[in-house]
C-alpha cells in the first residue's frame, strides 16, 4: 500500500560569498561550477535539464532542473526516494532553491532553501538533522573557490577509509597526524603546502599553494554502530592537477586505511 507524502521537511540559511552575480551563477549553476566546490556533476544547463551529482563509488543522485534565470535564481529537483532507496510514493522530490542577491563592496548572498515531503518516519528526520551540518562546509568551499579559483575548472581527489571507534577520538588521530593548526596557519599536509582558511566540527580546510593550487578538505564523521570514517577532499586548479591527483590519490588512500 502506497504511502502520502505529507510531512514537510525545510533548510534554510544564508551565505556571503566574493565575486558578481554573474560569477556566483557560474559557480553555482554550471556543472564546471559545482564540480568545483561541490561534487562532480552533470547538469543540462537549462529549465527542464537534466542533473547527476556523483556522491562517491557507485553512489549519485540524480534530478531536474525546475527553474533557470540567470544569473538570480536556480531551483533542481532531485529523486529523494531513489536516493535513499525508499518507495517512491512515500516521499516527494527533495527541491534546493539558489537565490542572488548582490551586494555592495563586490559581494553576493546565496540564499539556500532545501525541502521535501516525507511520512514523518524517524529516519526522514535524522536526514534533514544532518542534512545541514553536511552541507554547510561545501559553502566554505564556494567562498573560496569565488576568492581564489573564480571560473576555473577543477580535478578532483578523494579517499576515505572507516575505522572502528568514535569519530572525535579519529579525528583528533587525524589532525595532530597531518599537522593540522588553527586558522590563518601555514601547514604542510603528507608533502603539500598551505594555509588553514577554515577550521568546524571534525572538518578543516586549505588553501593549497604547492606543489599545486587547490583546497583540501580534511575530515572525521560517524558512520554508526561503533565506526566512522576519515576522509580528503581536494579540487584541484592547475595544468599539473590531474598527474598530481593520480599519483596522490592512492597514497592517500593507503595513508587512510593505514
Amino acid at each position: 500500500m502506497s504511502t502520502t507524502p505529507n510531512v514537510p521537511y525545510r533548510l534554510e540559511f544564508s551565505v556571503e560569498v566574493p565575486g558578481t552575480p554573474e560569477q556566483v551563477w557560474q559557480a553555482i549553476a554550471t556543472a564546471k561550477g559545482m564540480s568545483a566546490w561541490f561534487a562532480p556533476t552533470e547538469m543540462e544547463e537549462r529549465e527542464g535539464g537534466s542533473l547527476h551529482f556523483t556522491m562517491g563509488p557507485e553512489m549519485g543522485s540524480d534530478g531536474q532542473v525546475t527553474a533557470w534565470e540567470p544569473p538570480r535564481r536556480l531551483v533542481y529537483e532531485e529523486d529523494w526516494a531513489a536516493l535513499m532507496g525508499m518507495d517512491p510514493d512515500a516521499l516527494s522530490p527533495l527541491t534546493s532553491e539558489f537565490l542572488v542577491e548582490a551586494q555592495s563592496g563586490g559581494t553576493c548572498i546565496v540564499r539556500v532553501t532545501s525541502s521535501g515531503f516525507g511520512t514523518g518516519a524517524a529516519w526522514e528526520s535524522e536526514f534533514w538533522d544532518t542534512m545541514g551540518p553536511g552541507w554547510m562546509p561545501f559553502f566554505d568551499n564556494l567562498r573560496l573557490y569565488l576568492s581564489h579559483f573564480p571560473g576555473q575548472e577543477a580535478t578532483h581527489l578523494e579517499a576515505t577509509a572507516s575505522h572502528p571507534g568514535d569519530a572525535d577520538a579519529l579525528w583528533s588521530t587525524l589532525h595532530h597526524a597531518l599537522g593540522l593548526r588553527d586558522e590563518g596557519a601555514t601547514v604542510e599536509v603528507r608533502g603539500a603546502t598551505g594555509t588553514v582558511e577554515r577550521v568546524g566540527e571534525r572538518q578543516t580546510l586549505v588553501r593549497l599553494t604547492a606543489p599545486v593550487p587547490g583546497m583540501l578538505s580534511v575530515f572525521a564523521w560517524d558512520e554508526g554502530d561503533g565506526k566512522a570514517t576519515a576522509g580528503v577532499r581536494a579540487y584541484l586548479f592547475s595544468a599539473e592537477a590531474a598527474d598530481y591527483a593520480r599519483r596522490e590519490e592512492p597514497a592517500w588512500q593507503a595513508w587512510l586505511q593505514g
